[in-house]
């Protein structure tokens, strides 16, 4: 009975280390808003009040309804969007040269940060293509 149970929690568990950070990083941004707008101004995106707002929402709301199964596939869809978009306009890597060069420690975040973002794009697109209860 125990080991069933522990095998039946896993998917409950991995869908909400998946998304963890998500809502962690929404609150953030309402706390810390200005500097959450410096970033968004920092590429040329029309619209980045609304945006940002857009993408704070997506943040809060999409992570629940994932975890908890409600319309998992479609809010795993948006955020995989999400995931991508903000690693093609935010986490530009390609823009520091030598992003290898130990000197750089910018353009090595950065593409961190890229490569975590597609992490969690491929786990998303899990969730998109098999269901919450992988």
């Amino acid at each position: 009975m125990i080991a069933w149970f522990h095998f039946a929690a896993l998917p409950f568990v991995a869908r909400l280390c998946l998304v963890i950070l998500f809502p962690l990083s929404g609150v953030d941004k309402i706390m810390h808003w200005d500097d959450a707008m410096k970033q968004a101004t920092s590429t040329p995106v029309p619209f980045p009040a609304l945006l940002l707002a857009l993408g704070t929402l997506v943040e809060l709301v999409t992570p629940i309804c994932i975890v908890f199964i409600w319309h998992a596939r479609f809010a795993a869809f948006i955020l995989a969007g999400f995931c991508a978009v903000t690693a093609i306009l935010y986490h530009q890597f390609w823009k520091f040269g030598n992003f290898w060069d130990p000197d750089d420690l910018v353009g090595r975040s950065h593409l961190w940060d890229f490569l975590k973002n597609f992490g969690l794009v491929g786990g998303l697109l899990l969730i998109v293509i098999n269901g919450p209860h992988l």
